[in-house]
């Protein structure tokens, strides 16, 4: 089979809208109990791995495998007597964690995972659906599930909680900010913000001409646009609350954050359960955008028919598990960052190394573009560039500044303080007591005055 057929089989968006309401129904229900089963064994999976990277066992009890640990697990916060605090706002305190949950489930329907195949006689894309605009779908929902953590913490009615919410709140908004222009690098090569398009793009690499020399490309994105991938594996990380990001969470000084006063019970799994299919919309997307989504990779992408028919869901779903293994990779290496260095991270770092990067990828778009006056495309660039060390430069040395400023302010308090040890307003003891140049004090006889 050649590549022409191969690409024969792709869907486009004049494939969406077609299926009669029982396909779709069909594909809706699965992807739910997929979603489902996933999360149950996810938990378990990521219980045993980061027991094998501690030397443990980790479930081996109920179950072969310790399998049905977390069905253990479900039945027993199903089952488990529901606490509610006195002073909760009821309404909020309950429609939270659907708040939370709902758009998790909805944004894993412009997936795709994988071509067109025949189901029931019916030739269908194996994707619930598909828009121009799928990306933003996404990236929608995910700001529409920060809504269920802040309203969690809101409702119920504590200052761990709230303090909890605030942060996710805010953790979501500068994350958020470098995901999506982690994007822009692969909109800007693909042409599209429909998902399965953007996986029709990386079927090829193409080339790159430059000076009549011709470059050739690499498929995925991953590689051709690492600095974006690099920053997206980031910003997945505190978009999800999952460490070394998991500050809204952070039992050293909030208990258990936003969750505090979710007793281990049903609304508690459905937190957990929107928790992890969020990580699975995130490592979907990952694959989607920057992995050449359900095509196979090399070498088994030299099979012929290696990327048609039902053999995608393989390659899609073993590349989840790569990634949600990284996932647990990372819990189980990494620290807690402080709340200061999460958004200074955000902020500071990712958005203008993202905004760079965007700059220069859309330059060398530019340049491709036939017709185009590259000298003037070249030197726009160059004012830019410059321009922005300019403004680097000017911020650099105004904070250099402060800080040698602030570091000589602290310089003379201390010189002070050595000399009038009570001009900081305290009762400090002098620095020249006996004891501290090694002079014994001398023991007074009793009786004596």
């Amino acid at each position: 089979m050649n590549a022409r057929t191969l690409l024969a089989v792709d869907p486009t968006l004049a494939d969406f809208g077609k299926d009669p309401l029982w396909i779709s129904i069909i594909k809706a229900v699965v992807i739910f109990i997929v979603l489902m089963l996933g999360v149950l064994f996810g938990v378990w999976f990521e219980r045993k791995l980061i027991s094998r990277m501690q030397n443990r066992y980790g479930p081996n009890r109920a179950g072969k495998f310790g399998l049905l640990q977390s069905v253990a697990d479900g039945l027993k916060m199903g089952l488990k007597e529901d606490l509610m605090p006195r002073t909760v706002d009821k309404v909020i305190y309950f429609i939270a964690p659907v708040v939370l949950a709902v758009p998790a489930f909805l944004a894993f329907s412009v997936i795709p995972m994988g071509p067109m195949v025949s189901m029931f006689g019916v030739q269908t894309p194996l994707q619930l659906t598909d828009l121009p605009v799928a990306v933003l779908l996404v990236l929608a929902m995910a700001s529409i599930g920060v809504y269920g953590i802040v309203l969690a913490g809101w409702g119920s009615r504590s200052p761990y909680s709230i303090l909890g919410g605030l942060r996710a709140s805010a953790q979501v908004v500068s994350y958020e900010i470098a995901m999506g222009l982690s994007f822009v690098g692969v909109f800007l090569f693909a042409g599209t913000l429909s998902t399965s398009e953007i996986v029709a793009a990386q079927a090829g690499g193409g080339v790159f001409t430059l000076g009549g020399l011709e470059i050739p490309m690499p498929s995925w994105y991953m590689i051709l646009l690492i600095p974006s991938f690099l920053i997206y594996i980031v910003t997945m990380l505190g978009e999800t609350n999952r460490v070394p990001f998991d500050l809204p969470e952070g039992e050293g000084e909030l208990v258990g954050g936003f969750q505090t006063e979710y007793s281990n019970s049903l609304k508690f799994a459905v937190i957990m359960l929107a928790e992890y299919v969020n990580v699975f919309v995130v490592s979907a997307v990952s694959i989607t955008l920057f992995m050449g989504g359900w095509r196979a990779p090399w070498p088994i992408s030299m099979w012929d028919g290696a990327n048609t028919g039902w053999w995608p869901l393989l390659w899609f779903f073993a590349k989840m598990v790569l990634v949600f293994a990284f996932f647990v990779w990372c819990r189980a290496s990494l620290p807690r960052v402080r709340y200061d260095q999460l958004m200074a991270l955000g902020w500071k770092i990712l958005i203008p190394i993202n905004l760079a990067w965007i700059l220069l990828v859309a330059t060398v778009r530019a340049l491709q573009i036939d017709n185009v006056n590259r000298s003037l495309v070249l030197i726009l660039a160059a004012v830019v560039m410059i321009g922005c060390l300019g403004i680097w430069w000017r911020f650099d040395s105004v904070l250099q500044k402060r800080k040698e400023a602030k570091a000589a302010l602290v310089e003379a308090e201390f010189e002070q303080l050595q000399a009038e040890p009570t001009a900081g307003g305290f009762p400090v003891p002098p620095l020249d007591l006996p004891h501290y140049h090694g002079v014994e004090r001398k023991e007074v006889p009793s009786g004596s005055n």
